[in-house]
């Protein structure tokens, strides 16, 4: 399997990745939250773009990205605008969401961008071929706010992901039941064991999936999401206890 690495950090190798995510709505407020990341056992931040005020005007989000890169220094830094129909703050129409898609990758301040994979076929491709022409990761995702699809849809959604040529699929889903859980896992391990060439990752949100945020290194996610002072999707660990138990974990196996 490939793996993907940027500023140093590779996905698909070792434990799982811990992302922290950045949900505030003004640039002096993203900018503190980013600087309080200093000492935090973290791999990479997330910044929820969706959550910014400023969201709708492209030369703001320029500007708040280029300030989050200097904060950040060398911490890889992912960019995120989710959509309200994927559990984001607003509603965006397409052209509109590739166009502030391609303008962040055309800053190069973003390391990895977030590409909801089910937008439509010709509006992914088109970001997805920018994005890398401007040397970007894509995290090509798909997000279920209110269910868990059965194990072999979770895994076509995964390959189809992949087949559009996503760097990393990403694929996140709502437990009505702890089977629900053992299903995402499950299609986890068959989609690694079975298809996959590249890294995945893959939770199971709010309490009943918590622990499929613990166990990537079992299953094959190769990456998490823990939060700081606010989270961006339920059942986020705090990133200290998060960082804890992924390392007792990888000592253990």
């Amino acid at each position: 399997m490939q793996t993907v690495t940027v500023r140093g950090v590779t996905l698909g190798a070792g434990r799982p990745k811990i992302i922290v995510p950045i949900v505030e709505r003004t640039e002096e407020a993203i900018l503190a939250e980013a600087r309080s990341f200093a000492d935090l056992p973290l791999d990479m931040v997330e910044w929820r773009v969706d959550w910014f005020d400023g969201a709708e005007a492209p030369d703001r989000v320029e500007h708040c990205l280029r300030a989050l890169r200097a904060a950040l220094g060398e911490t890889p830094l992912l960019a995120t605008f989710r959509t309200a129909r994927e559990g984001g703050e607003r509603a965006i129409a397409p052209k509109d969401y590739a166009a502030l898609c391609k303008g962040i990758a055309a800053t190069g301040c973003a390391d990895l961008l977030d590409v909801e994979a089910f937008t439509g076929d010709a509006v992914v491709e088109d970001i997805l071929s920018f994005a890398h022409r401007c040397g970007v990761k894509v995290i090509g995702s798909s997000h279920n706010f209110q269910a868990t699809p059965p194990q072999e849809e979770l895994v076509a959604r995964l390959c189809r992901i992949q087949a559009l040529g996503a760097d990393i699929p990403k694929l996140a889903v709502m437990p009505r039941s702890r089977q629900d859980v053992l299903a995402l896992l499950a299609a986890t391990e068959e989609m690694v064991r079975c298809y996959a060439d590249r890294p995945i990752i893959t939770m199971s949100m709010g309490g009943d999936g918590v622990i499929s945020r613990l166990c990537g290194q079992v299953f094959g996610s190769a990456a998490t999401f823990g939060c700081a002072s606010h989270s961006s999707a339920p059942g986020q660990m705090e990133v200290r206890q998060l960082d804890t138990v992924l390392r007792l974990l990888e000592q253990a196996m």
